[in-house]
């Protein structure tokens, strides 16, 4: 197998998904996932300490844009502009692959209970990253926790729509600020 080749991990996390969504979370095996990504066992555990982990892959770069992107937004930034500045960081930095791996990841999410028990702990992950950033803005806590919600549920729901395109010339960055300015209207309609 050809451990020296570039892009094992995003190959393990390729594989895994392909796999979870075909044959199911538990019927899959980490020398399954190693063989289809091209890697050896060894190699699988140098990137992930189990499977679970396969489908958090990123999340910690993920929170660290947002929270990069939110602390860089401009003084005097509302809550929302600065979480629209942190997934405009986020979302920049989505490629090719993070695009082809939406529709393939839903898909084996859908299948597993535990899959989808990650998902949301990822999801929590986020948002505590971006109130924690929003917080260290000044911003008093229950707005900041609101303001990140709204932020992950914008960058779920452009997430969503970006990857069903059939092209896309735009990137993953305006569908998430669209979603963002959606979810600000709706708010309105709260009250």
């Amino acid at each position: 197998m050809a451990r020296w080749q570039p892009g094992a991990r995003e190959r393990l996390v390729l594989a895994a998904v392909d796999l979870f969504a075909d044959q199911g979370y538990d019927a899959t095996t980490v020398a399954q996932i190693a063989d289809r990504a091209g890697v050896t066992k060894s190699t699988f555990f140098r990137y992930f300490p189990d499977k679970r982990e396969l489908l958090v892959a990123g999340q910690e770069t993920l929170s660290l844009l947002l929270s990069e992107g939110i602390a860089a937004a401009p003084d005097g930034a509302s809550p929302l502009e600065a979480v629209a500045s942190g997934l405009e960081r986020a979302s920049s930095t989505m490629g090719p692959m993070n695009r082809e791996l939406g529709p393939r990841l839903k898909a084996a999410i859908a299948a597993s209970t535990e899959l989808q028990e990650r998902d949301a702990l990822k999801t929590v992950g986020l948002a505590t990253a971006m109130t924690d950033a929003l917080i260290t803005r000044g911003v008093p806590d229950p707005l900041a926790h609101l303001a990140a919600e709204l932020g992950v549920l914008a960058f779920k729901r452009g997430y969503a729509e970006w990857t069903e395109l059939e092209h896309d010339e735009h990137g993953l960055a305006p569908h998430a600020l669209k979603a963002l300015e959606e979810l600000k209207a709706a708010t309105a309609a709260l009250s």
